[in-house]
């Protein structure tokens, strides 16, 4: 039943339609957008000018992607680059998209592609492609919770039979590790997901899985999520097995790029780096041994249509720097990003135009993505590095970020 916008409104305001249900009275889901952000302007008073001004089709976005739109918001996009990066498939050249608000950025990942470039490129290694789901369940007594540990064990391959019959591309790969906390088991699902990032698949999956094994077990179910995944948050656990794609990319530059385009000497990054990097992460007890990783995860995420709530868990990770005989060896180690080239926000028109760009998009390139991401992190990090070892930082602020 098609109503005109005032219709809509007026039973907006009394209460005979709620918000969340205008779709269902109007031809295109770009029209229900537009009249649920003009009922919040008349609600609040407040002119929404800027977010009413959209691109993207709402039809796919508002099922797959967000409920009650009223609009998009718009965050700067720059370029960086070009990145060279060689990696076990290919040799990778391109221009890096990157969405930000913080002045200095984009410029100091130009920097870092060009002393990458200088330096004949760089090396990346896609180490894992693994997403994660644990459930927390719970049983009568310690004794029985060692059983069902060792019971999910005995039976993994029924298990995962039960798991993959839900997918056609997902791979139960193992349950591990297994935690026990008291009377409650904590057991990690972990999947290889191909170029999805796989959340929606691990989880559907499991819950099939779980219906077999409490069938088979005298156990309650308390979550599908047990925060054992773990998702969306800082982890140790993340840190040591990786979750999503584990990458590690390095670079060694020669003293003189070091001198000319960093303008700061071997020595003097390596220091920093220790002292900065590991000691102060270390006393800090942060899972980030790194000066920003999450700058250029969440620049590329934005533009590229990866849930940024991931960056929490692709802002960890461990920079290493030594001297290699007078020239700089630089390396980064990601081992927890959540990221994909199907499916999820990748369906932005946005999105897709910042992945075509970077060649990236859609089937069998996830591993590309990744080792552009990897690249990317790398070009920032040597990049920051220097700017602290040669006292610039304040000084490129005060210029390009104020």
């Amino acid at each position: 039943m098609d109503l005109t916008e005032k219709e809509i409104l007026e039973k907006l305001d009394s209460g005979e339609i709620r918000i969340f249900e205008i779709e269902k009275y109007t031809d295109t889901a770009n029209q229900a957008t537009d009249i649920r952000r003009r009922y919040i302007e008349n609600k609040t008073g407040v002119e929404l000018n800027h977010i009413s001004k959209y691109s993207i089709d709402m039809t796919d976005t508002s099922k797959k992607n967000i409920e009650n739109p009223i609009g998009t918001v718009q965050v700067p996009v720059g370029v960086a680059g070009p990145l060279l990066i060689h990696n076990e498939d290919e040799e990778i050249e391109t221009y890096l998209p990157l969405a930000t608000t913080e002045g200095a950025l984009l410029a100091s990942v130009n920097r870092g592609c060009s002393a990458i470039r200088k330096s004949g490129g760089c090396n990346v290694a896609i180490l894992a492609n693994q997403m994660t789901r644990a459930p927390v369940l719970k049983t009568k007594s310690v004794t029985d919770a060692k059983k069902l540990k060792d019971w999910i064990k005995e039976h993994f391959d029924e298990i995962k039979e039960k798991a993959e019959s839900t997918t056609n591309h997902g791979k139960l790969l193992k349950i591990d590790p297994i935690a026990i906390v008291g009377r409650f088991v904590y057991p990690r699902f972990v999947y290889e997901t191909g170029d999805s990032m796989g959340m929606n698949m691990v989880t559907i999956a499991t819950e099939e899985s779980l219906k077999y094994i409490e069938k088979e077990n005298d156990i309650s179910i308390l979550a599908l999520s047990g925060n054992f995944c773990i998702d969306k948050k800082p982890s140790a656990l993340n840190l040591i097995e990786g979750r999503g794609k584990s990458v590690v990319a390095e670079v060694v530059v020669p003293k003189e790029v070091v001198e000319k385009t960093l303008k700061t000497t071997t020595d003097a990054i390596v220091e920093v780096n220790y002292a900065k990097n590991l000691l102060g992460s270390a006393i800090a007890g942060s899972y980030g041994y790194n000066a920003h990783y999450a700058n250029i995860v969440a620049a590329l995420f934005i533009a590229t249509g990866q849930d940024p709530a991931h960056v929490v868990e692709g802002s960890i990770g461990i920079t290493s720097a030594e001297n290699n005989d007078g020239d700089l060896y630089f390396s980064i180690t990601l081992p927890d990003l959540p990221v994909a080239t199907v499916g999820g926000g990748t369906r932005l028109e946005t999105a897709t135009e910042a992945l075509n760009l970077l060649d990236a998009k859609g089937s069998d390139k996830v591993e590309r993505y990744a080792s552009i991401v990897g690249g990317s992190v790398l070009a920032g990090e040597l990049s920051l590095i220097g700017a602290l070892a040669a006292g610039h930082l304040a000084r490129a602020h005060k210029k390009l970020g104020r």
